[in-house]
């Protein structure tokens, strides 16, 4: 599969950056650290998505302004090496097309979306991140692969990492970014007490709201603290049966999710046999552009316990 390949190969790059991270960094407009690996990530997987579907659109998270600018032309050349010496093009202007051909709007009826490098900061912390890539067609996730190159499922994956694949209605399945080519399925838990029930969220308290996580876990008993780890991986925590829940509840009243940080981990929790919905409980909806601006928060649970973490929400009047 083109996806998986196209994920694997990016994984690759941002391992290969990691060990110079420190000097990789700089700053977009919101203050969040985007890198050379977000770079170079976002235009290998566009390469191999626009050699396989050249008329697919791909709705993506950087764009290559900054690189085209004269104070970053040293970080442009080691973006070059890098992209090159994971067998890509080898020149400035190609790698920057690539990244800007995921500049589409989305909300049509075929295209993909993608986060190169989900968890920036993790990433800069040597903790969690995630490579995620999934194609929507009429507004429904179809495919979703998240390469999640820090994490190990069971020593599933040992120290190569692990990628989790979906396809709708064909299940939700875990396989090594090393070599081995094995596949494995993946389900949810069975459990149906809130007292034994795990949950993850966020380790930035800017993106969800741990005061109203906790709050949560007080009114249904949870008893285990939260476990906090940056990006998509918390989905495929939950997709493997290592938690029984992620919760996202919005901090502010203006905040709207982006597709990318939720389609690939959407599909994969669904898939293994969970249930993903906003915070009110309604699905969500990937067809109204780059955002999820019919939808507030995200729940992802294994179903068994998700209308009652919703009956607790909509308890606490959160909104």
């Amino acid at each position: 599969m083109v996806a998986i390949a196209a994920v694997k190969r990016a994984a690759k790059l941002c391992q290969k950056v990691i060990g110079t991270i420190t000097k990789d960094v700089i700053e977009k407009k919101d203050k969040s650290p985007v890198t050379l690996a977000d770079y170079g990530s976002q235009a290998l997987v566009c390469e191999l998505l626009a050699n396989r579907f050249p008329n697919d659109l791909i709705v993506a998270e950087e764009n290559a302004a900054s690189l085209r600018t004269g104070e970053n032309l040293s970080l442009a050349k080691r973006l070059v090496e890098y992209v090159g010496a994971t067998d890509g093009p080898n020149d400035l202007e190609t790698i920057c097309s690539l990244i800007d051909r995921g500049g589409a709007e989305g909300g049509v009826r075929r295209f993909w979306t993608l986060d190169p490098l989900d968890g920036t900061k993790g990433f800069l912390r040597g903790e969690q991140y995630a490579v995620a890539l999934a194609l929507i067609i009429d507004g429904e996730v179809k495919i979703a692969v998240l390469a999640c190159p820090n994490y190990s499922v069971d020593n599933t994956a040992g120290k190569n990492g692990t990628a989790f694949v979906a396809v709708q209605s064909c299940g939700a399945f875990v396989l090594s970014l090393g070599e081995d080519l094995s596949v494995q399925p993946i389900n949810v838990t069975q459990e149906t007490s809130y007292a034994r029930l795990r949950f993850c969220e966020s380790v930035e308290a800017g993106h969800s709201s741990h005061d109203d996580t906790s709050a949560i876990a007080r009114l249904l008993g949870i008893i285990a603290p939260p476990v906090r780890l940056d990006s998509q991986t918390k989905y495929a925590v939950v997709g493997h049966g290592g938690a029984e829940a992620y919760l996202r509840l919005p901090k502010s009243a203006d905040y709207v999710e982006k597709i990318w940080d939720h389609a690939a981990g959407a599909l994969i929790v669904t898939e293994a046999g969970g249930k993903v919905t906003d915070i009110h409980g309604q699905p969500l909806n990937f067809a109204c552009g780059r955002s999820l601006s019919e939808n507030r928060g995200v729940v992802a649970t294994n179903g068994s316990l998700h209308e009652g973490i919703i009956a607790a929400i909509r308890e606490l009047g959160l909104k």
